[in-house]
């Protein structure tokens, strides 16, 4: 059996690793291969570009990278009509994915969208695109599956892998002193993530920054906890703060930054200040109150608030589908409007409603994902007679791994 496969950035790659692993836990043998990032390519894909190469953001920023994107594209739709696997599978991005899958779609190739494209939310006339492009679509949240039914789209929903790994509750305290987190009983602790991106790091730095200094001018005993995701972002997030809080020593050693775990982070924390995206679905998963902030290029974001067809953008407040965290956008992220919205979440009283449908959420999205959608493709390619009819045996060692 062979696959393609294409995934952008880390979450794409986390999602195809686990899938490649699901599937070879059924067939040892099935081969992958695409665009693939470091937990693909360890779990057996062959790359035949890195993921990085599609980690562009944004309407204006992809211009950039036009012309690259383009000839990519070209040369993988023309590699995997010459040499047609059993099925593509197209991971998220799907401006690029898309244009992929039909055009393999058109030469009778199978094709697999894991990862709703936003549609219900902006860009509404991708549908018909969609319809051309994909013989399924894999949704990760459940009122996604409504929309393509609605719409006569094959698909079905296999929950969030996030909502699988992440335990219904968090030990906090030991989780701060795996951190060597110092927390006296009075201190609160604030987590702080300015985004994975480069891009949404340089326009975020400077206002959360800020605020920080602000919070901590007002309750000098908080603590700041900020993880990164790579060097780059550590080194451009520092020198902003070493700029902001020049003369302001003894609050600096408030703020803690740490490299990676951002997972370990926010479960550290009482409260978090974030950028929007998978990020606030962890914060959800983690059952911490928060507050969302967002910037994007300008232009950008003139189109989309033009485009937009929700009232939300947070994902907590579209599972939840009402208003339950607070989204801060645009020229709105000021420090003099952050502070005390920050402060405010350290108010658990105002949160335990709350909280409570972040659990019932968590517990809706459990659907051990990476299983689902290894037998959503499984139960596909046999319907296509590609794979004989009855099931395969899991090995005892496989069985028993699943239990644990």
């Amino acid at each position: 059996m062979r696959i393609g496969i294409i995934a952008g950035e880390a979450s794409g790659d986390i999602l195809a690793s686990g899938l490649i692993k699901a599937i070879h836990k059924y067939y040892p043998d099935a081969r992958f291969e695409g665009i693939a990032g470091p937990l693909m390519i360890e779990a057996g894909c062959r790359a035949i570009y890195p993921a990085e190469k599609l980690a562009v953001m944004g309407l204006v920023e992809v211009l950039a990278h036009y012309r690259e994107l383009s000839s990519i594209r070209k040369e993988l739709i023309e590699y995997f009509i010459a040499n047609p696997p059993d099925v593509f599978i197209g991971i998220d991005a799907p401006d690029f994915n898309l244009d992929i899958e039909a055009a393999l779609k058109a030469k009778g190739i199978g094709t697999i969208h894991y990862v709703s494209p936003s549609v219900w939310a902006w860009r509404q006339y991708r549908l018909a695109k969609i319809a051309r492009a994909v013989d399924m679509i894999l949704t990760l949240f459940p009122f996604e599956k409504r929309f393509y039914e609605n719409h006569n789209i094959s698909v079905q929903y296999v929950g969030h892998t996030l909502a699988d790994e992440i335990d219904l509750k968090i030990d906090v305290p030991a989780i701060r002193k795996k951190l060597s987190l110092d927390i006296k009983n009075n201190q609160s602790v604030i987590a702080v993530l300015p985004g994975s991106r480069m891009s949404e790091v340089t326009r975020l730095a400077q206002p959360f920054i800020a605020t920080m200094l602000l919070c901590l001018q007002e309750q000098p005993d908080l603590v700041f906890v900020i993880p990164f995701v790579n060097e780059k972002t550590r080194d451009f997030f520092t020198q902003e703060l070493s700029q902001q809080f020049k003369g302001q020593g003894v609050l600096r050693q408030q703020i803690h930054l740490f490299n990676c775990c951002s997972r370990e982070v926010m479960a550290a924390a009482d409260a978090i200040l974030l950028a929007s995206g998978t990020a606030a679905l962890e914060a959800l998963l983690l059952k911490k109150p928060m507050l969302v902030a967002y910037k994007l290029a300008p232009l950008t974001y003139w189109i989309a608030k033009r485009l937009l067809k929700v009232p939300y953008y947070s994902l907590p407040n579209l599972l939840a589908g009402e208003c339950l965290v607070e989204e801060i956008t645009q020229n709105d992220v000021r420090p003099e409007i952050l502070k005390d919205k920050v402060l405010n979440l350290l108010n658990i009283e105002n949160w335990q409603d709350k909280l409570k449908i972040f659990d019932d959420i968590h517990q809706l999205l459990r659907k051990n994902a990476n299983e689902t959608a290894a037998q959503a493709v499984i139960d596909y390619l046999r319907s296509k007679g590609k794979l004989p009819a009855s099931d395969p045996v899991v090995s005892a060692n496989d069985s028993m791994a699943e239990e644990k």
